[in-house]
């Protein structure tokens, strides 16, 4: 496994990200048990979470079974940097979502609960919140790290000058502010180049992508789909990219097969090869989706390559950040 500082912070995490949405949902608790002892046995430390996780609200049922997976000692929660979020609507009550300080107070107490753990590493915020000043936003996030439950602070869907607010009023606390950004950002989405990877680098924040594959999409999807699987490319992102994006696919999966790379770990190894970023996350449904991600490690993109798929797949106008992207 590879290394690397989570953004400006001496923190080490891996350069893969293991995400945990389906754990619930998609994966059973055994089997997530199963995913993440092979990540640690992979060397991949950097787990990432969200108090909405398993989709029944005010549940958190994501965050349990990673709670009850680290209850059973061995190490497991010391090796891990723990990441999970706050924002998403937990109850039917007005205060029971967004980033007041007493949502953000509480929904801490709450995820520190479920995962049984004392701290959380990493603690996002799942969504900007226009309604609630930076003061209070920082107010609380520099209680909980005062009191020990809060380590670092991130960030999730944020606009670059969303990421620029925010640093400002921090700096104003003298406090660090935000290590990390989580933003969608694949092949087929390049929007965050604009702006957001930009102000992510100038204030020192590692850029976490999610949804890596776009849903699955960038796989090997028609590979897969003419061999009879594929399941996730039938619905959703992927889908719908499909729909849009099939012949660049087509041509996708054979420049892949040139290259001698899965599609999935060329997608996964560009984003590795990009300005600014940490660690995709991958979110393994089971061992062998797992052990397979780490293929992506080992693609090296030579300047061709890098080129081939900035045809197949242009970044928005004329690339790289803006306002040069889209003016003289």
């Amino acid at each position: 496994m590879e290394y690397t500082n989570l953004g400006r912070t001496g923190l080490s995490v891996s350069r893969l990200c293991l995400g945990t949405m389906n754990f619930g949902p998609q994966t059973s608790e055994p089997d997530s048990y199963a995913v993440m002892d092979r990540a640690l046995e992979h060397g991949i430390n950097f787990f990432d979470t969200a108090n909405i996780y398993g989709w029944q609200a005010g549940e958190g049922i994501t965050e349990q079974i990673i709670g009850r997976w680290f209850a059973q000692g061995g190490g497991r929660r010391e090796k891990v940097v723990l990441a999970t979020k706050v924002y998403g609507k937990m109850g039917d009550w007005p205060n029971e979502q967004g980033l007041s300080a007493r949502h953000i107070i509480r929904a801490c107490e709450d995820s520190l609960r479920r995962l049984q753990t004392d701290v959380i590493d990493l603690y996002q915020m799942h969504h900007v919140s226009r309604a609630t000043p930076w003061e209070e936003i920082w107010q609380a996030m520099e209680t909980l790290v005062a009191q020990g439950k809060v380590v670092y602070v991130g960030s999730s869907n944020f606009a670059g000058w969303h990421i620029g607010q925010a640093q400002a009023a921090a700096q104003r606390r003298n406090f660090l502010g935000l290590v990390s950004e989580q933003s969608i950002y694949n092949l087929l989405t390049r929007a965050v180049e604009l702006e957001v990877v930009p102000a992510a680098q100038h204030y020192g924040l590692g850029i976490i992508p999610w949804s890596p594959l776009h849903g699955g999409l960038l796989s090997g999807a028609l590979r897969k789909m003419a061999e009879g699987g594929a399941a996730r490319s039938a619905a959703g992102r992927a889908a719908e990219g499909l729909a849009e994006h099939r012949p660049t696919i087509e041509a996708y999966e054979k420049f892949c097969a040139g290259l001698g790379h899965d599609p999935a770990d060329v997608a996964l190894g560009w984003l590795l090869s990009r300005p600014g970023v940490t660690a995709p996350i991958i979110g393994p449904r089971t061992i062998d989706q797992l052990d397979r991600s780490l293929g992506a490690l080992d693609v090296r993109l030579d300047e061709a390559a890098l080129a081939r798929l900035d045809e197949l797949f242009p970044p928005v106008g004329k690339g790289g950040p803006g306002p040069e992207a889209w003016a003289w």
